[in-house]
């Protein structure tokens, strides 16, 4: 039985939260395993981040959270240790509760999105790839597609400055990738990525250039729903390879389900 007073809770963190799938995904894992666990979707606004996190580090039962836009940076900095690749981007995706009642945290993101691309036979060494977004995920995005041998990295952000701190800090770890921050147009790229929120909704702005599409190229798109953005129905219909945002969660939530050790392989405790 799920829910029981002995239940493993973890939470979804967002704002907002209703195109969150990580919640229904977990709970399909836990009830398929016959797991007494729950991931529950939660919520609050920014303003009062601080004395919302203070209540889940309370709550003494909520083993893992995982987090998402805007609060990776913010989670992160409550944490009192990391794994290299979400010390690194100052981010972080996911958080596990500790013996002492600390968290400790890691970032995902970059994992999912490179087995993604490897599952769906896309390669990355050598390639010149265009990166729209440098915020919390794109910054992973970026530093794991230079450690995998990408050639060249164009890189764009509605903020010029954050995406210059990022190239450079991607730079310096990974000298044999060029990365440089330049527009959002795709005119000589074996790869064009979108890690923006932009194609969430309806009305929202392509995020690249898409006359500059050929078919030779391949386009990417991290977000889930819809399955099939504006920026991926525009790709496909220029000829392009495509690859959606599930198969980056797909892998993200193996990842996470070791992490947060669902099955208590590795856990002393409860």
């Amino acid at each position: 039985m799920r829910g029981s007073g002995k239940a493993d809770v973890f939470l979804m963190l967002a704002h907002p939260i209703g195109h969150t799938k990580s919640p229904g995904m977990f709970n399909d894992i836990f009830e398929a395993k016959g797991l007494d666990s729950l991931m529950v979707p939660i919520t609050c606004q920014p303003k009062d981040f601080d004395t919302f996190w203070a209540g889940v580090t309370a709550a003494q039962n909520v083993r893992g959270v995982i987090v998402s836009v805007p609060y990776k940076v913010a989670v992160f900095h409550k944490c009192s240790a990391a794994h290299p690749r979400a010390s690194r981007v100052q981010s972080a995706n996911s958080v596990r509760r500790q013996e002492d009642g600390s968290w400790y945290a890691d970032n995902f993101d970059g994992v999912g999105f490179i087995e993604g691309l490897k599952a769906g036979n896309h390669p990355i060494a050598g390639r010149k790839i265009l990166q729209v977004g440098a915020g919390g995920a794109g910054a992973s995005l970026a530093y794991c597609l230079a450690e995998e041998g990408a050639a060249e990295i164009r890189l764009h952000d509605i903020d010029p400055t954050r995406a210059a701190r990022l190239a450079a800090l991607v730079a310096e770890a990974f000298p044999a990738c060029r990365i440089e921050v330049g527009d959002a147009d795709p005119e000589g790229m074996d790869m064009a990525i979108n890690a923006t929120p932009s194609g969430l909704h309806e009305n929202d702005p392509l995020p690249m250039d898409v006359t500059k599409l050929t078919p030779a190229m391949t386009v990417v798109d991290i977000i889930m729903d819809p399955v099939e953005t504006a920026l991926l129905l525009e790709a496909k219909n220029r000829g392009c390879r495509i690859q959606p945002g599930q198969p980056m969660m797909d892998f993200q939530v193996r990842g996470m389900s070791e992490f947060f050790d669902i099955e208590r392989r590795d856990r002393g405790h409860g």
